[in-house]
């Protein structure tokens, strides 16, 4: 027996609904073709074309060789293009092509019927606590990995 059980451990009920999110994105974004981190990665750079690789995988959560084979599977089914930086040659840019638009476009729509239905699933006042809470978490948790 452990000194704490599973039943109490808040790491272990986010965990579970991190899996099932990311599950459910998965078969959402499915029949657009795309995966979670290949979607996240059009929707980055819809906000921010131009966005570097490094800066790209920072904002999606994932190492930088990882996006790095997210970017090279986008450039090969061409919904990305990547060209070297008008000052900094060693730097390349990321935009989507507009085969990319439509990509994450279709995408996008079913991920945020995905996102609705979830939060439907509360009222306004208990999304904003969920929130609220889910925010203190991560502010707790990422204080804690830097102090």
């Amino acid at each position: 027996m452990t000194s704490m059980p599973l039943a109490e451990r808040l790491g272990a009920h986010v965990k579970r609904a991190d899996q099932a999110l990311s599950a459910a994105k998965n078969a959402a974004l499915k029949p657009a073709g795309l995966t979670v981190p290949q979607y996240s990665a059009l929707l980055h750079l819809g906000e921010n074309p131009g966005i570097s690789a490094a800066a790209l995988a920072r904002a999606c959560g994932v190492t930088p060789p990882t996006m790095n084979t997210v970017l090279k599977n986008l450039q090969e089914l061409g919904l990305i293009e990547r060209t070297p930086h008008e000052w900094h040659k060693n730097i390349l840019e990321t935009r989507l092509t507009p085969k990319g638009e439509e990509a994450m476009a279709a995408a996008d729509a079913r991920a945020v019927r995905l996102e609705r239905a979830l939060a439907a699933q509360f009222t306004d006042e208990e999304r904003r606590t969920l929130v609220a809470l889910l925010d203190r978490c991560a502010d707790f948790l990422e204080s804690a990995r830097t102090g």
